[in-house]
């Protein structure tokens, strides 16, 4: 979900590949992967078990948590990647996201099937710049809604990221920088 956050987090391209598939491996599936691609794994759950400790990931759920109750860790996520996008001036980001492209393509021999086929999505609609855009995160919300086995498909989530957005803006504000101090204490270039 907030795989742009992971892609700038990630500081070798290795890092990266990990860091981008880790949801689509199973634990006992990681050391078939070379050593860089592994830390890259690590750092993805380390990301995520930081993300949901943290007070202000906490805080910034009750916004989404009377709507979408357990699922609002996703949304966060999402609406996360969106001020994660408007840190970086627009043609960083738009040089980011293609640079993330080649280099996963270049990985693409350990790439997990179901991530290969949603990277050719990816980059079609160019997800991690677009994270950028209303269209793009009503996008992105609409997406993990679809998955979702027990929501409605059409709760109004992102009338309540737009609604929210100042709020959610200040527990990212609280939140990012002290990952990216984390993340780069516990796993240096």
């Amino acid at each position: 979900m907030n795989y742009l956050a992971h892609s700038i987090l990630s500081f070798t391209e290795g890092q990266l590949v990990g860091n981008m598939i880790a949801d689509f491996i199973r634990n006992d599936e990681r050391s078939r992967f070379p050593m860089e691609i592994q830390e890259g794994i690590k750092l993805h759950r380390f990301i995520d078990t930081f993300t949901d400790s943290h007070p202000s990931v906490s805080e910034a759920k009750k916004v989404f948590s009377p709507l979408v109750r357990l699922y609002s860790g996703a949304f966060v996520d999402v609406a996360f990647d969106y001020f994660t996008a408007h840190s970086y001036p627009e043609a960083a980001l738009r040089d980011h996201s293609a640079k993330t492209y080649n280099i996963l393509w270049k990985y693409e021999e350990w790439l997990p099937e179901d991530f290969r086929k949603m990277l050719v999505r990816m980059e079609q609609d160019n997800w991690l710049f677009n994270y950028r855009t209303d269209q793009g995160i009503r996008f992105s919300m609409q997406n993990v809604l679809n998955k979702a086995k027990y929501l409605e498909k059409d709760i109004p989530v992102f009338d309540v990221f737009s609604h929210n957005k100042q709020t959610l803006q200040i527990h990212f504000d609280h939140f990012f920088p002290e990952l990216l101090s984390e993340c780069q204490k516990n796993f240096p270039q």
